[in-house]
């Protein structure tokens, strides 16, 4: 459920660039039927997002993130070669996958899906570069959903 609030945040506020602060953001969402528990997860999870700070690594580096036993169990293949993709393509810095990961493993999924991993390399992203800029990203993200309709660029 608090990944479902995650969504709507996305998709109602933070294309925006802006959003209410945690107590009208609190009572919007308690508003359009998110449980309480749920709301403070989610709000957390956005408080984390400010730790996503530039870090000043270079992004495209030449390491390779080999993933530990635990980590390839819980993250969906496909996720991960998402990240690998993203990091390989300029666009996600070391630091930034890294914190992709940590959030990913600290869901409650005893697999996290590989759209999972997707939406919060979006989340990052956004953090990082602004809604602007990962527009098309979005588009590679709900590729897939039922009604979805790509942004026309």
């Amino acid at each position: 459920m608090m990944f479902d609030i995650l969504l709507y945040l996305y998709d109602t506020y933070l294309l925006a660039d802006r959003f209410p602060g945690p107590e009208q953001l609190t009572r919007k969402l308690a508003a359009a039927g998110f449980e309480d528990e749920a709301i403070d997860e989610a709000l957390d999870w956005l408080a984390a997002l400010d730790d996503l700070a530039v870090d000043g690594d270079e992004p495209g580096s030449r390491a390779t993130r080999v993933y530990n036993e635990h980590e390839c169990g819980r993250l969906a293949a496909e996720g991960r070669g998402f990240l690998t993709y993203l990091e390989s393509a300029g666009l996600l810095p070391a630091h930034a996958r890294e914190w992709v990961v940590e959030r990913a493993l600290a869901l409650d999924d005893a697999e996290v899906s590989a759209e999972r991993v997707k939406w919060i390399a979006l989340l990052a992203l956004w953090k990082l570069k602004g809604a602007g800029d990962v527009l098309w990203l979005e588009d590679l993200v709900r590729g897939g959903e039922d009604g979805w309709r790509p942004t026309l660029h």
